[in-house]
């Protein structure tokens, strides 16, 4: 996947525009293309970056991370890429774009909706016809993840639905519309009381690793370099770590 990226990358460009910066003071807009699981804490660490520095907008668009590549490798004019998947964004530092660094990890864990009314209690059951599973689809990251874990466990899945991203997947399981999903445990938790999530011994060898870059062609880089230094920082380390990710 990502040497077919990698070509498309290839012939594609972002136009630069001109960063805003007075006096120390960021300024004028910084846009971060994230995964879909870094959701809830990117935006606390966003608001974080303009409280500190009030003429700064952070806008976040947050999909999966195939999806944003697709959006840079097309032209989309962005300062940050954060991605679930290190290959993905190995395929664009490749091409000069920035030096990747992992700042966080994941792993699946199996959502329910609270009070587990279909009796969920492990991995074989999202490989049972006779329950509505909602997946990732194999192209994103929490997709391929899942493959390798029914793998491991030597199961075929029974999916009702292929979600773009695991937010979409998640969302499934809160409104009730499947009886489990296979999850990001980041998500579980951000989702409190709406959800339960079980354990899944196989998905504990398969780790998501989450790198971060500032793209080349940045149009606001020094909000861009800002932000990934709160990432990296430790506020950011004890905020991803709340929100149930591992630290690397």
């Amino acid at each position: 996947m990502a040497g077919a990226l990698l070509l498309v990358l290839a012939g594609c460009g972002v136009d630069s525009g001109q960063a805003t910066e007075t006096d120390g003071e960021l300024g004028g807009t910084l846009t971060v293309l994230a995964a879909a699981s870094l959701t809830d804490v990117f935006t606390d660490l966003g608001d974080q970056l303009e409280s500190d520095h009030p003429g700064l907008d952070v806008q976040f668009t947050f999909a999966g991370s195939s999806a944003l590549a697709t959006q840079v490798a097309q032209g989309a004019p962005a300062d940050v890429l954060a991605s679930a998947d290190e290959e993905l964004l190995a395929a664009v530092a490749d091409l000069g774009a920035g030096d990747p660094a992992v700042f966080a990890e994941n792993t699946l864990v199996i959502a329910v909706p609270a009070g587990n009314p279909a009796d969920v209690t492990g991995l074989a059951d999202l490989a049972d016809p006779g329950r509505t599973i909602a997946l990732c689809a194999t192209e994103v990251p929490c997709g391929a993840a899942a493959a390798r874990v029914f793998d491991a466990a030597g199961l075929t899945p029974a999916p009702d639905t292929l979600e773009q991203d695991v937010r979409a997947a998640l969302t499934k399981v809160q409104l009730g519309e499947v009886d489990a999903a296979l999850v990001y445990a980041t998500d579980v938790a951000a989702a409190g009381s709406t959800v339960e999530g079980i354990d899944v011994a196989e998905a504990a060898d398969v780790v998501n690793r989450y790198p971060l870059m500032v793209l080349e062609a940045a149009p606001n880089p020094q909000a861009a370099e800002a932000f990934v230094d709160l990432v990296r920082s430790d506020a950011g380390r004890r905020a991803l770590a709340d929100a149930g990710f591992r630290l690397p």
